[in-house]
């Protein structure tokens, strides 16, 4: 497929997810038992890290595709693995993790521009003028590829020192262009993409210290001379040695009170059972509590992949399963329990049907609508299986939240799980045909 196809396709396919993330926001009330929905129901995105490496493990896509409503390439997007060679730039690897996060109604966060690490070896051999001329094109490059399809970037990367000084970190964009290559970044970028949001990332800056004031006290001069800077992250790697802060909230909310928006953006933290639960309640909270913190990331799907594995620090284990700290968080976000689970809606007998109907029809692909009825029962949320004919495989999901098992595609509702009875609701899809005009199979509909 050519430049311009996947631009078509991903304006298409764009287009779909932004209508769905407008019907989602018009029933926000309706019950949520998925961190992306719960989250979405709250006015925040709720996203993890991904790694292209493990989109072909089942079990790692049905989680991601299930519980997440947001995307951050892990390394795909930094410079040594966009622009290895100067002005070649790859794009393979983070496509794969953009159409597939775009195929699932997903948003992106795009993981970073600038940054002391990960750089090829090239850069650092440049001199001043040729470093702020690379250091731009990089820029331009890589957020021209993605035009308004990344709705945050991390265009500036822990430019700041640990400890008490305050001071910057060394680096060759430091050392060779001075304090000033920070505004530069973030100028070029707002020249690159207007529509997408510009923010600064770091680490240790989670509660009130010198280096969060630092960090501080750079947003505000920002702020007031007009510098582009929409948003700070906070990556919140958090453990026993590294708890999380007493004023955590209050150190968003100050940012937050500058005009910027704030985000959690590598939350994870070490530990087990109820008091890692308790510390990832203290952090959702935190969030919910302030107006402008917009969602909260988490660094990896699964303990297994974690960079931070020895510390079990995520939500899932490594089989999959979800851990009291996930439990915590759904409650925090004011999520039920999942089908089956105590608490969850629509315990008992409830029933439901899903039909087919091919709604649009074209050489190369299909769409296709399934209609899910309530029986004579209300429900409060519902699960429908697609069988897709051998070679066809979907390139956009919208009014649901998609799993995949080989060709079996397993939808559960985005917004509207809950149903009257007797009424119903609809969920969509496109299909690329791949030489086969076949119709796909609806199993059974199941309700809880």
């Amino acid at each position: 497929m050519n430049m311009m196809l996947r631009r078509l396709s991903r304006a298409a396919t764009a287009g779909l997810v932004a209508a769905a993330a407008l019907t989602a926001a018009a029933h926000s009330a309706e019950a949520a038992d998925t961190l992306g929905s719960a989250a979405a129901g709250q006015g925040r995105y709720f996203g993890t890290a991904v790694a292209a490496g493990h989109l072909g493990e089942a079990d790692y896509t049905a989680t991601l595709d299930r519980e997440f409503g947001s995307v951050t390439p892990e390394n795909e997007m930094k410079w040594d693995a966009t622009e290895p060679s100067r002005g070649t730039f790859t794009f393979a690897s983070a496509d794969r993790i953009v159409d597939h996060a775009q195929s699932r109604g997903m948003d992106v966060r795009g993981h970073t521009l600038v940054w002391h690490s990960q750089l090829p070896s090239w850069v650092g051999t440049l001199g001043a003028s040729d470093l702020r001329t690379a250091m731009k094109d990089h820029i331009s490059g890589l957020m021209g590829h993605y035009k308004g399809e990344i709705h945050s970037w991390d265009v500036v990367n822990e430019a700041f020192q640990d400890g008490g000084s305050g001071a910057r970190r060394s680096s060759p964009f430091q050392d060779k262009l001075g304090d000033g290559f920070i505004e530069e970044a973030f100028r070029a970028a707002r020249a690159a993409d207007p529509a997408a949001k510009l923010c600064y990332n770091d680490y240790n800056t989670d509660g009130v210290n010198a280096k969060s004031t630092a960090v501080y006290n750079m947003v505000k001069d920002f702020t007031s001379r007009g510098v582009p800077i929409d948003c700070v992250g906070f990556q919140s790697h958090f453990n026993s040695n590294s708890p999380v802060p007493s004023d955590y909230r209050q150190n968003l909310q100050r940012f937050a009170d500058l005009g910027v928006d704030v985000q959690i953006t590598e939350l994870d933290i070490e530990g087990s059972g109820s008091a890692q639960a308790a510390d990832y309640t203290k952090v959702v909270q935190a969030c919910l509590a302030v107006e402008r913190c917009t969602g909260m990331t988490v660094w990896g799907v699964t303990d297994k992949y974690s960079w931070r594995s020895g510390g079990t620090p995520l939500l899932f284990d490594g089989n999959y399963a979800e851990k009291p700290a996930y439990d915590a968080v759904l409650s925090a976000l004011g999520g039920s329990g999942g089908p089956g689970e105590p608490g969850g809606p629509g315990e008992g007998t409830a029933t439901c049907t899903a039909t087919y109907t091919r709604t649009a029809d074209w050489n190369g692909g299909y769409n296709g609508e399934v209609t899910v009825t309530a029986g004579s029962e209300p429900i409060g949320s519902w699960t429908a299986t697609v069988t897709l004919p051998a070679r066809q495989s979907v390139s956009a999901l919208w009014n649901g939240t998609a799993a995949f098992n080989g060709n079996v595609m397993t939808v559960r509702p985005s917004w509207n799980g809950a149903l009257a009875a007797g009424t119903s609701t609809t969920f969509g899809f496109t299909v690329t045909k791949n030489g086969s005009d076949a119709a796909p199979a609806v199993g059974a509909c199941t309700a809880s």
